[in-house]
């Protein structure tokens, strides 16, 4: 359970819901455990008498006289029994006031019981449900800071998985291991409290030691059970993440599984997954479920024993039934702790994956001490720069250049040889492994995040749209633009018109992902998001790519305008869009190894002069 403790910090502003659940979950055990069969002792022998008129405390559970020898115990006849009945009515004294008042005393327990029970499940749950919140918000903040290097490395539907179904596990693990470390020990406590008091009034220590004699016994199970469940609970947490990120995939791929006729293999590749998760859940079903038969089976054995030891101590029926009565309310704790150490196992599991990211490292973090800006012109420099992905070779490779701010600078070279990656480095996507990334001669990891992404826009190869309406995705570029700013730069994108004649306009809404538009709208629309920033710094990885040539050459004659006073990045794969550019850098196998205009280049490099042949066709 330490496991978990730290994450009661969760629980801030529910500390007094907790404190009454766990007031109502030991008043919930001592009337149980100590309650119960104390009542059954004190008022079973008022109500019950023998066959003799007797008070049942005088009558012993062996009998007062065996049968003489050779002669066979003859049952009574009705007039017999009869008689007994009258005899036992005779002897009873109590008024109806008192009988009532001792009858009522059962039902009174379990109400209290009752009562102190569900206000106990239903606080923990509100300090459950509270814990759960704060778990996934502190997870999904976590997920918002870590770099993209790590979402290379995690599949996205394994930290969806993370995010959802092991934040529940957790949540119903901590709400039900404290109310139940609670009650459960707080109800053994008073059953054994009672088992003590009563051995030694009746027939001292012996008694009360074979009563328990088993119950160190119980440990062995739940322990043994505990190794199991904790390994097979691991792999069926990570089988559902497994689960979840196919289908993620595939969701996200419909077009292409319907294009290229997949439904049928990924139908076979999602059940044979489902498949191994069914055997994988059945046996942590059978290791959970075998612990509560196996300590039930240990503690009949010791009820079975007493019955022995009680019938030779000459014990009376009403000790002998509270005594049993409180061995059956001693051992259905321990069968609900060993059941609560699977949980905890279970939620341990759970906790070893979600807390692989809350440890995880957050290498792309503020400074302690930022160096404070207002604005940047956009200068960029790369001093001797080199970067590997985890654990690869470099990528880029002591790479040194200076882009003075207004140059619209392109990247060109083989697929692979480090243009985006270059590109990423300038609003720290990834930090370099060595070398120094400046803008402005500051050192880009020596600003505080926000200052220097605030500078630079962005525009993907293939931008993405959330599930919002076209006005607050065009908002995200810069949240306290007005409606006539949001519009002029839709105009400046060339996406005004299609965004008119929408029937709902700018308040259309563009599906996940923006599956709604085409994708020459999505991508005018991330244009006309990155021309609102008005940053400094623009990035654009073959922005125009999915435009016709029409919108393709409007676009390029209003970022003449757009671009004046930028530094614009262009990561090129078609030259066509590269005809503007004042500086061209070069890139081969993580170097750049020429930089210049096209004409120089053409003229003067041979790596140039074939990608550009290759592609006028040549």
């Amino acid at each position: 359970m330490k496991r978990f403790l730290p994450y009661l910090r969760y629980l801030k502003g529910r500390h007094v819901a907790l404190a009454l659940a766990l007031l109502c979950g030991a008043v919930s055990g001592l009337v149980y455990g100590y309650g119960l069969p104390k009542v059954i002792n004190e008022v079973f022998p008022k109500i019950f008498t023998d066959d003799t008129g007797q008070p049942a405390t005088t009558a012993l559970l062996k009998p007062s006289a065996p049968p003489a020898t050779g002669t066979t115990a003859l049952a009574p006849t009705p007039a017999e029994q009869l008689a007994a009945k009258e005899r036992i009515r005779a002897g009873r004294t109590l008024s109806t006031r008192e009988i009532v008042g001792y009858a009522l005393l059962i039902p009174l327990i379990f109400l209290l019981r009752a009562v102190s029970g569900f206000l106990n499940n239903y606080l923990m749950s509100y300090c459950g449900i509270g814990v759960l919140e704060a778990l996934r918000v502190e997870l999904y903040r976590r997920l918002q800071h870590l770099p993209l290097s790590y979402f290379g490395r995690n599949r996205t539907g394994d930290l969806l998985s993370r995010l959802t179904s092991d934040t529940q596990v957790v949540q119903q693990t901590i709400t039900s291991s404290a109310s139940d470390l609670v009650i459960q020990p707080v109800t053994l406590v008073g059953a054994i409290y009672f088992l003590a008091v009563t051995s030694l009034k009746n027939d001292g220590v012996g008694l009360f030691l074979a009563s328990l004699a088993v119950v160190p016994v119980c440990v062995f199970p739940v322990r043994l059970i505990g190794k199991k469940l904790l390994r097979r609970a691991q792999e069926n947490q990570r089988l559902l993440g497994d689960i979840s990120d196919l289908a993620s995939q595939n969701f996200s791929a419909a077009r292409e599984v319907r294009a290229f006729g997949l439904e049928e293999r990924e139908i076979g590749i999602f059940q044979a997954t489902t498949r191994h998760l069914f055997r994988i859940q059945l046996k942590v079903v059978r290791y959970s479920q075998v612990l509560s038969p196996s300590i039930e089976v240990i503690a009949s054995l010791g009820i079975a024993f007493s019955l022995y030891y009680a019938y030779y101590a000459g014990l009376t029926l009403s000790v002998f039934v509270s005594i049993l009565g409180a061995l059956f309310v001693c051992y259905e704790p321990m069968k609900k702790l060993g059941g609560l150490h699977g949980q905890l196992t279970k939620g341990a599991a759970s906790l070893n994956r979600i807390e692989e990211i809350l440890q995880a490292t957050v290498s792309i973090a503020d400074p302690a001490a930022p160096v404070a800006v207002t604005s940047l012109r956009g200068e960029l420099a790369f001093d001797h720069v080199t970067f590997a992905y985890q654990n690869g070779a470099p990528v880029l490779r002591d790479v040194s250049v200076s882009i003075p701010a207004g140059t619209i600078c392109a990247l060109v070279g083989p697929s692979g040889a480090g243009k985006s990656t270059f590109a990423n480095l300038v609003p720290r996507f990834y930090d370099a492994t060595g070398g120094t990334v400046s803008i402005d001669g500051i050192d880009t990891r020596a600003l505080r995040l926000a200052d220097l992404r605030r500078h630079i826009a962005v525009v993907s190869q293939e931008p993405v749209l959330f599930n919002d309406t076209i006005f607050n995705n065009l908002l995200i570029g810069r949240a306290d633009a007005t409606r006539v700013e949001v519009e002029q730069a839709a105009r400046d994108a060339f996406a005004h018109d299609f965004i008119a004649a929408l029937p709902q306009g700018y308040h259309t809404k563009v599906g996940e992902r923006g599956a709604l538009v085409s994708g020459g709208q999505r991508q005018r629309l991330a244009l006309a998001r990155a021309f609102l920033r008005n940053a400094p710094v623009l990035i654009l990885d073959e922005a125009t790519s999915a435009l016709d040539s029409e919108s393709e050459a409007a676009i390029q004659l209003a970022l003449k305008q757009l671009v004046v006073g930028k530094t614009v990045l262009i990561i090129a794969h078609r030259f066509s869009t590269i005809r503007d550019a004042t500086k061209i850098l070069v890139f081969d196998q993580g170097q750049i190894v020429a930089d210049g205009t096209h004409a120089e280049l053409h003229a003067g490099n041979a790596l140039y002069r074939s990608l550009y042949d290759r592609q006028q066709g040549a």
